[in-house]
């Protein structure tokens, strides 16, 4: 695990990488890495937070139950979400970004309960994955304000479908994990390119539908 001074480099790095790419517009998304699991110990934004700007001050530490240990200021209500992303897939890293593409894509696609998107070379950036050919759903869910009620059903998805690597909230954008903060953030940047490609396509079979 981490140390909490070497996780806040890492995620101030990731916050202004991803802020840049516009996927962290204003204070939206949060980071957070694992310093400890057993009791679970999470360093993570607090709410409010330019993402693209983040200092030491921007972080607390927070423990299973979200209560802040250390720093200041609140951790967002969605660290709930962080905290059963950590235990379901011993993460080291969570990364929740609002880009249009998810938040567009996670609407159209809800009533299918998730998007399927396979056949792409950059698939095989997501860890485990070795071939083009690889099929990867990604599922959405729901946004709702209910935290609990949200997290114990993002609990039993994450159950459902050990082999996903994100998962979108209807409206609202992507969460994605990884080993490190290094995995996450390059599995938020492969999922982001893969949303785009598959919005892209459904826009382009649409307009020669039309104009067939």
């Amino acid at each position: 695990m981490l140390e909490a001074a070497e996780a806040v480099r890492q995620l101030t790095q990731a916050g202004a990488a991803l802020a840049g790419r516009g996927w962290l517009q204003g204070t939206s998304g949060n980071l957070s890495a694992t310093l400890a699991s057993d009791p679970l110990r999470l360093l993570i934004t607090s709410s409010g937070q330019n993402k693209g700007n983040l200092t030491p001050q921007s972080f607390v530490h927070i423990d299973e139950q979200c209560r802040v240990l250390q720093g200041e200021g609140r951790p967002s209500a969605e660290a709930a979400l962080h905290a059963v992303i950590v235990r379901q897939r011993s993460a080291g890293s969570v990364q929740h970004v609002h880009s249009p593409w998810a938040t567009v894509l996670s609407g159209f696609y809800a009533g299918a309960k998730g998007i399927t998107i396979a056949g792409y070379e950059m698939l095989k950036g997501l860890s485990g994955v070795t071939t083009h050919e690889h099929s990867e759903w990604l599922p959405v869910l729901e946004n709702s304000q209910n935290y609990t009620q949200l997290s114990a059903e993002l609990e039993t998805l994450l159950r459902e479908y050990p082999d996903i690597h994100g998962v979108l909230l209807r409206g609202h954008g992507l969460y994605t994990w990884g080993a490190d903060v290094a995995e996450a953030q390059r599995h938020v940047e492969i999922i982001e390119f893969l949303l785009e490609v598959a919005g892209t396509t459904d826009m382009l079979r649409g307009r020669f539908a039309q104009a067939q």
